[in-house]
């Protein structure tokens, strides 16, 4: 019986899976596969004991295909939380745990666009602009699961809002999305920091109460687009 944890890859042979150290390893008998989906039950079956998660690389991200673990465990776990979840009493908890997940977030959003409008610090000659742009910025950067930067926490929300903000910059006033863009290590991130770059110019543009055409003006019409 395995003693730790293990992380995979697949193979061309779908009995054989690659370690991280190179091995090509078959899971133990009597194991059985998980398939992602149930994360109440995964997250069960990984604190009961060593489990092998298979992960694949779908271009720059990586996606769970499943935990192995032995067949007993994942059946006995299986059907204690199916008899949980038939109790009224889950669906209750389920409720309450969502209505609070809900106002986190609605808290959340309304911090983040607080930080965003702040970064901004546009002028009062183009207030309105800070704060439709505020507003794309937030709607796109917050939701749930997006895997925006505005999700993360290694940063705190004022570095998420800047770097949002930046982002946000990047794909709807540069030509970034059309780039042909060299597949060598580091040309990635010097385009973008030549782009973040000429995004904080524009930025400093709307900080002065100088006014300007907003016909002539890329963030101008990405913040008042329909």
């Amino acid at each position: 019986m395995p003693d730790r944890d293990r992380l995979l890859t697949a193979t061309p042979d779908p009995r054989f899976f690659r370690t991280e150290e190179g091995q090509i390893v078959r899971p133990p008998e009597g194991w059985v596969l998980l398939p992602p989906g149930d994360a109440g039950l995964t997250r069960r079956v990984k604190a009961a004991g060593p489990t092998w998660l298979v992960q694949e690389k779908v271009g720059r991200k990586l996606f769970s295909r499943g935990l192995f673990a032995p067949a007993l465990r994942v059946k006995t776990l299986r059907e204690g939380l199916e008899v949980e979840r038939a109790d009224p009493a889950h669906e209750r908890k389920l409720a309450v745990a969502a209505a609070r997940r809900d106002r986190d977030q609605s808290t959340y959003v309304q911090d983040f666009r607080a930080e965003v409008f702040q970064f901004l610090a546009f002028s009062e000659t183009f207030a309105d602009i800070a704060r439709g742009m505020a507003d794309r910025v937030t709607a796109l950067a917050t939701p749930v699961g997006s895997g925006t930067v505005a999700r993360t926490k290694r940063i705190e929300v004022d570095e998420r809002a800047e770097a949002a903000v930046i982002a946000w910059l990047r794909h709807q006033t540069t030509a970034y999305d059309d780039m042909k863009i060299e597949r060598v290590k580091g040309a990635r991130r010097d385009v973008r920091r030549v782009l973040a770059q000429q995004s904080r110019a524009l930025l400093s543009a709307h900080r002065s109460s100088q006014p300007h055409r907003a016909e002539g003006c890329a963030l101008c019409r990405a913040a008042t687009a329909p």
